[in-house]
């Protein structure tokens, strides 16, 4: 998430359309970078987590281990999909459009 809202301020985005979600059912833990520690500093900034001597940081969120390529609603997702969606709009700090749930059109 580091690089993404790095990405984000320097092109100036102000939503995102996040994809492939669907491969994330299997998953028990899906882990997502929140934050760098760099020499023992611990920092979102991408450009300070270019140094040699950085260790990512991880929050954990639960899998939902179930088929979600028929959702065609932000409520149709498990409680576990929402939740990690919404951290990722959190951290970021721009509104997710759209989420893609399969290879099709109008998943």
């Amino acid at each position: 998430l580091v690089a993404l809202k790095y990405s984000i301020q320097i092109n100036g985005i102000n939503s995102i359309v996040l994809t492939k979600l669907d491969v994330l059912n299997i998953l028990d833990t899906i882990k997502v970078c929140h934050s760098y520690d760099v020499d023992g500093e611990i920092t979102t900034d991408f450009l300070k987590a270019q140094s040699k001597n950085f260790k990512p940081l991880y929050k954990d969120f639960p899998g939902w281990r179930s088929d979600i390529s028929g959702c065609r609603t932000l409520q149709e997702l498990p409680e576990a999909a929402r939740k990690y969606v919404a951290y990722i709009q959190e951290v970021v700090g721009v509104p997710i459009d759209v989420v893609s749930v399969g290879p099709d059109r109008v998943q």
